[in-house]
């Protein structure tokens, strides 16, 4: 399978499967002399791993983190850096009854047409176990843009809506998003929640979410005005994790609904230079960084593994219905916060990069 790696400059290949011995990537393109240990990644890692709370997957995993290369005494050696998760609570007889089936809403039948075989155990490949792997290397990139952005850079992530409740803007605190189980920006929000989910699993079905995602101390500047454009990257970055069907930069679709007076970002002049008055960009324009805040949100779909059985075939083209067993979370998209975060992280510090090769040569 080719297309493992993302980024250019700042970049990662990741490895493994959902039921292998372990999962892991090799991050290229770490500066040198940044201070890193697995004590500074593990802590991004907790934040994703399962079986934490009653509204995510019951399966138990450490998820602790193995740096193999590209550190010495502390510091990266400006190599590779290799790291490993180990998978230590694999269920893969929960499977057996689907490995001639195809799971509704899953990528069984695409990945069985394309490639002619498919690891059915917990989705192998496709599963978001990979995606512990991101966040891994999205902390990495997190502590190269905080050593070269400083104390004003911050990227936060939240759940903002899930199934059709959404938060209530007024009481938005991105402070609240360690104080309940959903990253949830909205404390009253959050309570509702609970209950909610609660009678989705006990129905046998999942829900969907709108992610959230902001990044401050951006500088001007970020992503090419074509091909590399910021807002593009950071679209394609969330594409790519599991169960994404939709993205959206600032305001997004609500643009099409606004008066062009309202929508274009007016500026004026402040002590430092210009200002803008709105930002229903989202921090971007013209494919490059504004200076402002950056925001991205994320569309996440139901859990596609629930306990209802459903219409499907199997590898004999037969009709059967299928049920999906094993550990689930009944609304993947609230684990898909770091990971969002992450990948912004990776997609942030690659930009940056690739900007300070072209633009930063001749600074000062």
């Amino acid at each position: 399978m080719a297309d493992n790696s993302f980024g250019t400059l700042f970049s990662f290949s990741s490895f493994g499967e959902s039921h292998g011995p372990g999962i892991g990537c090799i991050v290229d393109g770490v500066p040198p002399r940044l201070p890193l240990s697995e004590d500074i990644i593990q802590p991004y890692l907790d934040r994703r791993k399962p079986g934490q709370t009653r509204f995510v997957t019951q399966r138990r995993e450490d998820d602790e983190v193995e740096i193999l290369s590209g550190v010495f005494e502390g510091m990266t050696t400006g190599t590779p850096v290799a790291m490993l998760i180990r998978n230590k609570d694999q269920r893969s007889k929960d499977y057996g009854e689907i490995a001639r089936q195809f799971r509704p809403g899953h990528a069984d039948f695409t990945y069985q047409e394309k490639y002619g075989i498919r690891d059915h155990r917990g989705g192998g490949r496709s599963s978001a176990r990979e995606t512990a792997v991101r966040v891994a290397a999205g902390a990495i990139a997190d502590q190269v843009l905080q050593r070269a952005l400083g104390p004003g850079f911050r990227i936060r992530g939240g759940v903002v809506q899930i199934g059709p409740h959404a938060i209530d803007r007024d009481r938005l605190d991105w402070n609240e998003t360690t104080n309940n189980p959903f990253f949830c920006p909205d404390a009253k929000a959050a309570v509702e929640w609970e209950a909610y989910l609660d009678e989705v699993r006990k129905a046998g079905s999942s829900a969907g979410a709108i992610l959230e995602i902001v990044a401050d101390g951006i500088p001007a500047g970020l992503g090419q005005p074509i091909y590399g454009k910021l807002d593009s990257e950071l679209a394609a970055a969330m594409m790519t994790i599991n169960a994404t069907k939709g993205v959206e930069i600032g305001s997004g679709f609500a643009l099409a609904a606004m008066d062009g007076r309202e929508a274009g970002d007016e500026m004026q002049a402040g002590p430092d230079g210009a200002t803008f008055l709105a930002n229903n960009n989202g921090g971007v324009l013209g494919g490059i960084s504004t200076g402002q805040q950056l925001v991205v949100r994320v569309a996440i779909k139901p859990t596609s593994s629930i306990l209802t059985p459903r219409r499907s075939v199997d590898l004999d083209g037969e009709d059967v219905e299928v049920v999906t067993k094993g550990r689930h979370d009944p609304c993947v998209g609230i684990r898909g916060v770091p990971v969002a975060e992450a990948m912004m992280a990776v997609t942030l510090a690659d930009l940056l990069m690739r900007h300070k090769a072209q633009c930063g040569l001749f600074d000062d």
